[in-house]
């Protein structure tokens, strides 16, 4: 996948993850793509622990990247005090 194909699955996985996870986030289309593209490392390498490869860090396909954005997007807004639970 090239670069153009790597940012467009992170911006992709980004507002899904965003769709998914409750609550509003002001992260804008560039924060968005940060997510995703930061949920795809998490993916890939997510996948790469589970699987009888070795453990590196690389890119994941869609599905992991919407797995790890949404993992990303949990642990950020846990870390910041975001979204308390009432």
């Amino acid at each position: 996948m090239g670069l153009i194909g790597f940012l467009i699955v992170g911006l992709i996985a980004g507002f899904l993850a965003r769709l998914v996870v409750p609550g509003k986030d002001d992260f804008g289309i560039l924060g968005t793509l940060v997510l995703g593209l930061v949920g795809s490392f998490v993916g890939g390498t997510l996948a790469s622990l589970l699987s009888d490869g070795p453990a590196e860090l690389g890119a994941a396909g869609i599905i992991g990247s919407i797995v790890g954005a949404i993992i990303a997007l949990v642990v950020y807004n846990a870390v910041t005090g975001r979204k308390k639970r009432v």
